[in-house]
Formats: structure tokens, C-alpha cells, sequence
């Protein structure tokens, strides 16, 4: 076991030596702070002030708390519990549910899609896709922000909240749903919230229980506190009683989840609640080169309204690097291109394609640097969206999972990584690599999968299949896909609490970040996305580019640059890295026929000028919709969530024969690829086969 106190700077030793009791660790970007918890923990227990067993760590993504446990175990305490809250309640529950509620059974609803469907449906709401998601967000916050169905509408009345249809109808959607979670015999679905709301409930209104937990747990350990709900507050007031044994650590100037209803205030008010609290400030950067933490100092430095509490300025700690690069293009497929091109150069000099990442506001910023990487032949993975989790082969695998952990014939002598190769394999989970591209996409998938359950199973040796199948829902609920090899896209969100070698921050224009809803919200909103742009910045170890595009792809209407790119940020002494259009950049699709720019979302997706001829296969195109409406029935989605009647039309008028061919039509990205490619293709050889 390394020397707990090894390696760290005073700041950080401070931390970990503080005597028990409260304490907050105001903690920058980069500066150490899983270490410095984790040695806290392992000096606490190492001078006997707490035994290793009666220590609960919590975070916000399982990828931490597994680091977490990593780290535990390195320094000789890897009896600690260092969980997400919701697993952590997870278990919790588990164990207390039958001393409080009998032989009333509940089960994890890991997907609440379809009931609010339902709710939605019987008060008349329309229940697309997208309403649906709304709508489930909406009661996440409701949830999180411990509002019930009957307070709703008044409540977002009253603080001005903007909510996806008429609060009364949310209301009575939010009501619904609940109603749906139980059956007559009173059994019940809970979802992932539900788990600390009831978890809250039983600790407080059973005294038993909250003994015996209380008896089991003495000192706690919150990561990232800036994004704690008050469900998660009211949870870890619970886990507490009257005790102060409690370390917090986390970074009011990363506060970018308020839309989920966490609160940096906890944090803030934490030495006011405790007044003997240790305060400790940690603001050395080991993350990032000096040029990069002093353009991470600008733009926070440009923050109004900031408190005492969050004026950290980090110190950067790593040798001198390159200059960030700001980058101005005419249009998006120009920024996209010219940042592939850069890309590749980062991986010809011997930076990992892993340690690449593109950052954006939002996820549909990811197309056109999904198909510019593609066209340069760059392996990438979409990070943070659903493209991991609704994968077709993904789908299967959960579910096949979640079969096998009902079982009760299972090997008693298999370990659980073998078992989930075995439901794995016939799923595509071959020993090698397969060819063909969508093959190896399935393969690629199914790899990930089988690779984070031997992480699992590595720090955890009571690993059962129910507790994968947990897992990997609460990743999916979380958007927190495994690793796949390849260039990182992500949106910035999904972002936080990683780190590459270079980061791309990508489309920082008005209306994208800040987005246009942060413009029309106001002052609070706007300052939360400029902490957005600030957790973009500090993702980078070496390597960054800032960069905005001035007009759309479609249509070509001017934009601005980020009202917090300000002349400030982008450096006077640096004028040909500030405005960077290089000439072998594409500066946007061609006609097909003619050979002129195309103008129009409509004519990019074509392909062609609207006023050039079309060469439409009738045949194809009924051939496509059929293919179309057979796979959207067989997925219970709309058919223009499958591809579009304009990207049919393209389809239909150039007959690509091949992936490749089918991959340069505009609204074919690598997804839709890998997910219909092979039908595609096949439609288009058998119907032009039929002539």
C-alpha cells in the first residue's frame, strides 16, 4: 500500500489529515480530487477513527464510483462502499423492503417510456417520441425536486418554469403515471427516483431501520456535491441523523445540471449548516498545460454573479503546450471537414484516437463530424446520446441478460463474465473481429458490453447477473455508454468528469451556446451555460480548439460567434489563429447533376438543384416505404424516425450499391448505417436486379 500522504500538495494534504467530522473540499477542475478523498478515507480508517466497513462513498455516474473503488482497493480499503446514490439506495431497499412492506412485491421500472406514453395518451397529449422524453424529464425534475403531482402546476407557476405543455396537463400526466406504477394487489414498478424516495421514507419513518443503518454507516463521503437534488439531500439527511461525519467535495463553477434540479446551494451553504466545518480550496491543476487553464480562467473569469464560494482560480501545474486555437468557417460541413483533417494529423503524429474528443451543445451538432470522420476513414464512438443503448444488438443483449438473472438453472460454479459471453455470443460476440462494416459495428457493441462486466466483476467479487443487468440500466438511464474505441463525440454534458489529450469545442455560436432557450430564460440560464462552455475548456489535457461556423448548413443564415467568445478569450497577439478558414476547406455539397452549390436543406438531402431534373426509380421508392413501414411497426416508432420521406426520395433517385455509395447521401450518418445499411443496399440490388 502507497504512503497515504505520497505524492500530494500541501492543499491536499490538508484535506486528507483533517481530524473527522464535517468538512468541504472546494475542489477546480483537474486538481486532484478523487485522490484527495480517497486518501481522506484511507487516513481516516488507517488511525483508526473509522472502521473501512462503516464508510459510504457516494457519486453521480457508476464510471466514478468504479474509479472510486479502484483507488480504495490500491490503498487497502476496498471494504468501503462507493456507489452512485442510486445504487446505493438500490441496495438499500433491497434489504429493508420486506422488514417495512411484507410480502408486497416491487420491481425496477428501468424504462419509464411507455407509461408515460399511456399517462400522456389518456389526457390527450400527443405521444411522439419526442413529446414522450419531454414529458418523462419533466417529472424527473418534478421527482428530483421532491414536487408531487398536486403541487406541480402551482409550483412552476410560480418560479416561471418554462414545462413541456400546459402544467395542468403535466400534472395530471405526472399523476397518471404514478397511478400506472401500481397494480391492484399493491405491488408496484418503482423507477430510479422512486429508489431514494422510498429509501428516504423508510429511514424516516421507521426507527428500526434507520438504527440499524445508522449503526452499519458513520461516515460519508459526497463527490461532485454541486449536483446533489434535494430528493439526494433529503436521502443523505436521512443516512446521517444527527450526526456530522460527512466530507463533501465539489465545484460550484460546474453547476450545469440545474435543468435536472440540482442545486449548487448545499455546497455553498455547507459551512453555514456546519459551523465547525473544515474548509479546504484545492485549485493546483494537474490536468491541463498552463495555456489551457489560463483560457479555462478567462471564461469563468467573465462570470457575473459569482460568490465568494466559487471563485476558485485554478493554477496550471503541467509543462508549457500548445496555444488554444480559435477557428472561424463559412458553414458547418467546413468545420467538420477541416476538423477531421485535424484529427487525423493529432493520430499521424501518435495522439490515440481515444484521447480525441468533439464536444458540442447539443446532439445534433454530431452528423456532420459523424459523416466528415467517416469520409476521412476515422473510427469514432457517439458518446452520451441513446446511439449506444438503442443499438439494435444492445437492445437484445439487455434483454437477454435480464433473462438469464431470472434464471435459477445457471452453473453455480460459472463466474458472471463467462455467463455474459455466453449470452453474448449468439448475438454476434464472436472470438475475432468480423468483416463488413455493420458487422463489426454489432461486434464492436457487444465487445463493450462484455469488457465492462470484467470491470465489474474486477471490483466486485460477489458480481451476480441481476446486479449487471442494474448496472447497465442505470448507465442507459444516465447516457453513460461503455468504452468503444475510436474518436469521442459528445455532447457537453455527457462530457463532465472526463479528460483527453485534445478536445474540439465545436459550433460556439448564439443560439448554441449559449441555446436559444438559455437566451429567452435569462440570467441564470445564461450564466449556466457559460459554466458549460467552461467544463468544455477543462476536458482538455493539451490540444484545443474552439471554433464556430457563420452559417447554418441549410439555407445559410448568418450567426454570430458565442457572445462568450469575446475578444478577451480569443487572444489579440494571435490574429491568425483567431480567424482560421483555410483554403482547402469544403465549403459545402455540390449538385449532383449540375455541379453548382446547393442552397437548402432540401437540395443538400437530394443532392441536386430543385430546379435540376430527378431521376426518381418509382419502384425503389415504394419498395423503401414498405421496407420503411415494416421496420417502424416492428419498433413501435413513427416512420420518419427511421429515415425520412426526402431521404427515401434521395435514395430512390441515386441507387447507392454499396455501404460507401450509400453513406455519402446527406442524412445517412454512421448510425443509420449500421442500423439499416445492409437492408438498404440489399433493397437497392434486388429491385434494380427485377429490371
Amino acid at each position: 500500500m502507497p504512503d497515504i500522504l505520497d505524492g500530494l500538495d500541501p492543499e491536499q494534504r490538508a484535506a486528507v489529515r483533517a481530524p473527522r467530522g464535517p468538512m468541504c473540499v472546494l475542489a477546480g477542475a483537474g486538481t486532484g480530487k478523487t485522490r484527495t478523498i480517497t486518501r481522506r478515507i484511507a487516513h481516516l480508517t488507517a488511525s483508526g477513527q473509522v472502521n473501512p466497513g462503516q464508510v459510504l462513498a457516494v457519486t453521480f455516474t457508476a464510471r466514478a464510483a468504479g474509479e472510486m473503488r479502484g483507488r480504495l482497493r490500491t490503498l487497502g480499503v476496498g471494504s468501503v462502499q462507493a456507489q452512485t446514490f442510486h445504487a446505493a439506495a438500490l441496495r438499500q431497499l433491497r434489504y429493508f423492503w420486506p422488514q417495512v412492506f411484507g410480502e408486497l412485491r416491487w420491481e425496477l421500472l428501468d424504462n419509464k417510456f411507455q407509461a408515460v406514453s399511456r399517462a400522456a395518451n389518456r389526457v390527450g397529449l400527443p405521444t411522439s417520441k419526442e413529446s414522450v422524453r419531454d414529458l418523462a424529464a419533466e417529472i424527473e425534475w418534478a421527482k428530483a425536486s421532491l414536487i408531487g403531482p398536486a403541487a406541480y402546476a402551482e409550483h412552476v407557476a410560480e418560479i416561471g418554469r418554462e414545462t413541456p405543455q400546459p402544467a395542468d396537463k403535466v400534472a395530471q400526466v405526472f399523476a397518471g403515471y404514478e397511478r400506472l406504477k401500481v397494480n391492484e394487489d399493491g405491488d408496484r414498478l418503482l423507477d430510479f427516483d422512486d429508489l431514494l424516495i422510498y429509501t428516504t421514507e423508510i429511514l424516516r419513518s421507521e426507527r428500526a431501520v434507520a438504527e440499524e443503518f445508522r449503526e452499519r454507516y458513520r461516515c460519508f463521503v459526497v463527490d461532485e456535491y454541486q449536483d446533489v437534488t434535494p430528493v439526494q439531500q433529503g436521502l443523505l439527511d436521512e443516512w446521517l441523523g444527527a450526526r456530522d461525519d460527512l466530507t463533501v467535495v465539489g465545484d460550484a463553477n460546474q453547476t450545469i445540471y440545474s435543468f435536472t434540479g440540482a442545486t449548487p446551494s448545499y455546497l455553498l451553504d455547507f459551512t453555514r449548516r456546519f459551523g465547525d466545518a473544515t474548509l479546504v480550496r484545492l485549485e493546483r491543476d494537474y490536468r491541463s498545460t498552463p495555456q489551457v487553464v489560463e483560457l479555462a480562467n478567462r471564461v469563468i473569469g467573465q462570470a457575473r454573479g459569482r460568490i465568494a464560494g466559487t471563485r476558485l482560480r485554478l493554477l496550471g501545474q503541467r509543462p508549457a503546450g500548445p496555444a488554444p486555437v480559435f477557428a472561424e468557417y463559412p458553414d458547418e460541413p467546413s468545420e467538420a471537414v477541416a476538423i477531421a483533417t485535424k484529427v487525423a494529423a493529432l493520430i499521424e503524429q501518435g495522439v490515440p484516437a481515444s484521447e480525441i474528443a468533439i464536444l458540442y451543445r447539443i446532439n445534433a451538432q454530431s452528423e456532420s463530424h459523424e459523416q466528415a470522420l467517416t469520409a476521412a476513414g476515422i473510427p469514432y464512438q457517439v458518446r452520451g446520446g441513446e446511439s449506444f443503448f438503442t443499438r439494435t444488438e444492445v437492445r437484445q443483449a439487455m434483454r437477454g441478460l435480464t433473462e438469464a438473472a431470472r434464471r435459477d438453472d445457471l452453473p453455480p460454479d460459472a463466474d458472471v463474465p463467462t455467463l455474459t459471453r455466453a449470452v453474448l455470443a449468439p448475438l454476434g460476440l464472436e472470438p475475432e473481429e468480423p468483416s463488413g462494416a455493420q458487422a463489426r459495428g454489432r461486434w464492436e457493441s457487444l465487445r463493450a458490453m462484455a469488457a465492462l462486466v470484467d470491470d465489474l466483476a474486477a471490483a466486485q467479487p460477489d458480481l451476480t447477473l441481476r446486479d449487471v443487468v442494474t448496472e447497465l440500466s442505470a448507465r442507459a438511464q444516465a447516457r453513460h455508454p461503455p468504452t468503444v474505441q475510436g474518436v469521442t463525440l459528445s455532447s457537453l454534458h455527457a462530457a463532465k468528469g472526463l479528460e483527453w489529450d485534445a478536445v474540439f469545442l465545436v459550433g460556439l455560436t448564439d443560439g448554441s451556446l449559449p441555446i436559444s432557450q438559455a437566451v429567452n430564460a435569462g440570467f441564470d440560464a445564461i450564466e449556466e451555460e457559460r459554466r458549460l462552455f467552461y467544463v468544455g475548456v477543462t476536458r482538455a489535457r493539451e490540444h484545443l480548439q474552439v471554433s464556430w461556423a457563420l452559417a447554418r448548413n441549410e439555407g445559410g443564415r448568418a450567426r454570430r460567434r458565442s457572445r462568450f467568445v469575446t475578444d478577451d478569450i480569443v487572444p489579440d497577439t494571435s490574429p491568425a489563429s483567431r480567424i482560421a478558414a483555410p483554403a482547402p476547406v469544403r465549403r459545402g455539397p455540390s449538385c449532383r447533376i449540375c455541379g453548382s452549390r446547393l442552397v437548402g436543406s432540401a437540395a443538400a438531402l437530394l443532392g441536386r438543384c430543385e430546379r435540376c431534373p430527378a431521376d426518381l426509380d418509382e419502384e425503389l421508392f415504394a419498395a423503401l416505404k414498405q421496407w420503411r413501414t415494416e421496420v417502424a411497426e416492428a419498433r413501435d416508432v413513427p416512420g420518419f424516425t427511421v429515415l425520412s420521406d426526402k431521404t427515401l426520395t434521395a435514395i430512390a433517385e441515386q441507387a447507392p450499391a454499396t455501404p460507401r455509395e450509400l453513406l455519402k447521401i446527406h442524412g445517412i450518418g454512421q448510425k443509420k448505417l449500421a442500423d439499416y445499411g445492409d437492408d438498404i443496399v440489399g433493397i437497392v440490388v434486388k429491385t434494380a436486379g427485377q429490371k
